[in-house]
């Protein structure tokens, strides 16, 4: 029984561990993304502020698009 116990522990730690490095794949993939989304609104030189908030305003429109289709999912 002892082994049985040794085996699901050690099956749990390695789950945890493959668990965790997923979620870390997956945090850098988003970091990324919206990383490249701010590197092209600042290639982009906007010719004024409005502009700019108008960019900053679609970025964050499709950040809170992404959030509602995470949380219905």
């Amino acid at each position: 029984m002892a082994t049985m116990d040794a085996s699901t522990a050690a099956f749990m730690k390695e789950y945890q561990e493959r668990f965790e490095k997923k979620l870390r794949e997956n945090e850098v993939a988003l970091l990324e993304h919206w990383k490249s989304q701010l590197e092209k609104v600042e290639s982009s030189r906007p010719d004024s502020i409005a502009s700019l908030q108008l960019q900053i305003h679609k970025i964050t429109e499709m950040m809170g698009n992404r959030i509602r289709v995470l949380k219905k999912g």
